[in-house]
């Protein structure tokens, strides 16, 4: 009885690390001003990761509930501002940008007859 509950265990554990999940992650962009005269490197946190879609290949047959995709995206953030060296006096030399506090997998049902996406939180 031991050895089946050990294997579901071990084999919950290497299916749960190899699927990656919608998490914060490091990530560095860099930012420049016509105005300023350096390019600044920003270190933040995006969100990234896999979240389970559905798209059917019969989508006549099967109808609208198929058609789903769940996109990674913020849950909570926050916004941080930095100061941009070497800009002109006359220059903004504020620069915001938002940093990932925890993520989520949004649900964007799409219907033919709407024409688009439309995001429903889950």
């Amino acid at each position: 009885m031991f050895a089946p509950v050990f294997m579901a265990g071990i084999l919950g554990h290497l299916v749960g690390s190899a699927v990656p999940m919608c998490v914060p992650t490091e990530y560095t962009f860099y930012v420049e001003k016509q105005e300023c005269n350096y390019c600044v490197a920003i270190n933040t946190t995006i969100c990234m990761g896999f979240c389970f879609s559905r798209d059917s290949n019969m989508k006549e047959l099967v109808g609208h509930r198929f058609l789903f995709q769940r996109s990674c995206t913020y849950q909570d953030l926050e916004y941080r501002t930095t100061v941009l060296p070497g800009c002109a006096l006359h220059a903004d030399s504020y620069f915001t940008y938002p940093i990932a506090l925890s993520c989520h997998c949004s649900i964007q049902w799409f219907t033919v007859a709407l024409k688009g996406p439309h995001t429903f939180q889950k």
